[in-house]
């Protein structure tokens, strides 16, 4: 089987660098375009099955990744949600680094011991998200594709366990807004990466932004 993993195009906090969580921001006139480029990019494309996240700037990905004719057999999975910042939520990186100094720093640097204040772990993230993604993929035949639409956070600890990093590597690589990742494998757990961070639908090769706040 092969999975799509992408993220969600840019919304207005991300271009602000506000960290969103599970706060329901829509995508932002540029999500929106990004969006659209990928759907181009994936129209001739078969898919088999499409699930995301029923936040909406994930849920609007996937509908424009699908096109008209396919956004009916899109499902939502609230287990692929992105991590809950907590009280983080629609602060920019400034503002935490004033109220909560230490725990902004560790999770710059120690993020897999970092659980945020009333919200989650990467483990927590993890554990949820991975259960999304078999679900996402049972019944799925050697031949068929998976289109997943998420998150930053989530896609990250889905990579790191597919590829056998430690949880601390998570900022090892980025997740570009409706980045695509391709898994290929037999299983979930059989699952090999592909394509890493391909956003060339969108990006020229040299040009990804960098967003701020994750």
């Amino acid at each position: 089987m092969r999975i799509l993993l992408a993220r969600h195009g840019e919304t207005p906090w991300n271009a602000e660098g506000r960290y969103q969580g599970q706060i329901d921001i829509p995508l932002s006139p540029v999500g929106e375009a990004q969006a659209a480029a990928l759907g181009a990019r994936l129209k001739d494309l078969r898919i088999d099955r499409a699930v995301a996240s029923p936040l909406s700037r994930a849920r609007r990905t996937a509908e424009l990744a699908l096109g008209e004719e396919r956004a009916a057999m899109l499902t939502l999975d609230p287990e692929l949600q992105e991590i809950a910042h907590g009280e983080w939520e629609g602060l920019l990186a400034s503002e935490i680094n004033e109220k909560d100094p230490a725990r902004l720093k560790a999770w710059r640097e120690t993020p897999d011991s970092v659980l945020m204040p009333g919200g989650e772990s990467l483990r927590l993230v993890l554990d949820r998200a991975w259960r999304g993604l078999v679900r996402a993929t049972d019944g799925l035949g050697d031949d068929d594709t998976l289109l997943i639409v998420a998150h930053d956070a989530v896609n990250r600890v889905l990579l790191c366990r597919i590829l056998g990093l430690p949880m601390a590597r998570v900022w090892g690589f980025r997740q570009a807004p409706t980045t695509l990742n391709l898994l290929e494998g037999d299983s979930a757990d059989a699952l090999e990466v592909v394509r890493l961070n391909d956003c060339a639908h969108h990006t020229p090769f040299f040009g990804e932004a960098k967003h701020r706040a994750l």
